[in-house]
């Protein structure tokens, strides 16, 4: 008996602390700020980081180039967590983009039949879309259209979230790859979610939003 249970720690031991590595720190930890306070988008607009956790993205002008990126982020992520009532998607837009972006929603309604009540887009001047995307303190660039592919988690706080590890630091998933998006952002969201169900069960915290 004493034998076959030396043999068992001596093969499963190992094979739990590979799984345990091969799953990834971001699993066993609090997904690490990258950036505290970013701009206040409630002071620009109707909406607001403050309890809840966004992914936040920027369309730009020419939001029908964008469609693959939306379908890819909808199908893997949006809804995925749609029924979390803390979290939401929010599209920081220029002005004069609201039809494209109701066209878009419409379109992706029509295919998929989900319910992008959660899913908002908010237009504001260029500036202040400038503002609110510089505040994220990232390695990226929008382009001339005052658009990116890659998207952002902001917390509860009004905190960007992401990687910082051996690989580096990771600010944003590109919604163009949906690798990207199944092999971190999946994760990082799940992470985030967790985090703050497990501050409820700890602190009794936010027990009134979740």
């Amino acid at each position: 008996m004493r034998k076959y249970f030396v043999l068992t720690i001596l093969f499963v031991l190992p094979l739990v602390v590979y799984l345990f590595f091969a799953s990834g720190i971001n699993h066993f930890a609090k997904l690490p700020i990258l950036t505290k306070d970013i701009k206040d988008i409630s002071v620009i607009s109707s909406e607001s980081f403050n309890n809840k956790i966004t992914i936040l993205g920027f369309f730009g002008s020419k939001i029908q180039e964008k469609y693959g990126d939306a379908g890819n982020l909808n199908q893997e992520i949006f809804k995925r967590f749609n029924e979390f009532k803390d979290f939401q998607f929010l599209m920081i837009q220029p002005f004069g983009t609201k039809s494209l972006s109701d066209s878009l929603l419409f379109e992706m309604n029509r295919l998929t039949k989900t319910n992008f009540q959660n899913w908002k887009f908010v237009e504001v001047s260029d500036k202040d879309l400038l503002d609110v995307f510089e505040s994220l303190k990232t390695d990226l660039k929008l382009d001339s259209s005052l658009a990116t592919s890659y998207v952002f988690i902001i917390d509860r706080d009004g905190n960007l979230r992401g990687r910082d590890d051996e690989e580096g630091i990771k600010y944003g998933y590109d919604s163009r790859f949906v690798a990207d998006i199944n092999n971190n952002m999946v994760d990082d969201v799940k992470v985030i979610l967790a985090e703050y169900r497990m501050a409820l069960k700890k602190n009794n915290i936010y027990k009134n939003e979740l």
